[in-house]
């Protein structure tokens, strides 16, 4: 086989993978979704006061944003 048929079934062997891209990002939605609606049901479950809405200070939602972030970071690395 010459170099030429080689790099021509290479070309075609890349051709026939399908698209997995869209594929990714439904799936990263679906998972995000249920993830944040497991979050938010927890720390609804976690309120002592079911009248008086929790009180959620800057260093809290900081806290939280820079978890986020990271997970987001080690997702990223992942590839």
């Amino acid at each position: 086989m010459s170099e030429l048929d080689h790099v021509e079934n290479q070309n075609s062997l890349i051709e026939t993978i399908p698209n997995w891209k869209p594929k990714a990002l439904i799936l990263g939605a679906a998972i995000g979704t249920l993830a944040g609606l497991g979050a938010a049901y927890l720390f609804i479950q976690n309120v002592t006061d079911d009248n008086e809405p929790p009180h959620l200070t800057a260093g809290k939602g900081l806290k939280i944003g820079l978890l986020i972030l990271g997970l987001v970071r080690n997702i990223a690395d992942m590839a």
